[in-house]
């Protein structure tokens, strides 16, 4: 695995190697011990799968609030989405950026979102799948989300927005009172 950093502190892209042979392919998709960079004393406590049908949909922004904050490492493992990270953390010399990257089956990429990061994909192939590995559990009491469409953050989907839950689409907008989330 190899861990390419992006530019909002601990938001990276770890690489995946496929080996492909006649009968097909194998890929290892979690190694503590490889990922030991990225997780810190971090240990995986929740494995999500999500399924997508149309595209041009987004889910998200999600995060949740300390004490349950986690971190997230997402892999697509059918079809293809644009992953989208944005950083909440208070304080951080890139609050409000945001980081995108194509997600996809072929690919073999993962996005890893810290805590204090929302996290949101739009769907570009139909029936895409999304693998997730949480460092929390959900914890609905702490559960916090920012608009797709937020101007203050500003997220340039690739495609036009298609679907989107009520409870995505009705999350507040931020205002110059956000300050940021506390770790």
């Amino acid at each position: 695995m190899n861990i390419i950093p992006s530019r909002i502190d601990a938001v990276a892209v770890v690489e995946t190697n496929r080996i492909r042979d006649h009968r097909g392919a194998f890929a290892r998709l979690f190694c503590e011990n490889e990922l030991a960079a990225v997780l810190g004393e971090r240990h995986v406590a929740q494995i999500n799968h999500s399924c997508t049908s149309g595209p041009g949909a987004v889910r998200g922004m999600h995060y949740q609030f300390a004490p349950h904050a986690e971190m997230k490492m997402v892999r697509c493992i059918k079809g293809r989405v644009w992953d989208v990270a944005v950083d909440l953390r208070l304080g951080s010399p890139t609050f409000l950026q945001w980081h995108a990257v194509e997600l996809s089956a072929e690919n073999d990429l993962m996005m890893v979102i810290p805590e204090g990061c929302a996290h949101g994909f739009q769907v570009l192939e139909a029936e895409s799948e999304l693998l997730y590995l949480h460092t929390a559990c959900y914890a609905p009491a702490s559960e916090g989300g920012v608009r797709h469409d937020d101007p203050l953050i500003d997220i340039r989907w690739p495609m036009a927005v298609t679907d989107i839950s009520d409870r995505d689409r009705l999350h507040p907008l931020l205002d110059e009172h956000f300050s940021g989330v506390e770790l």
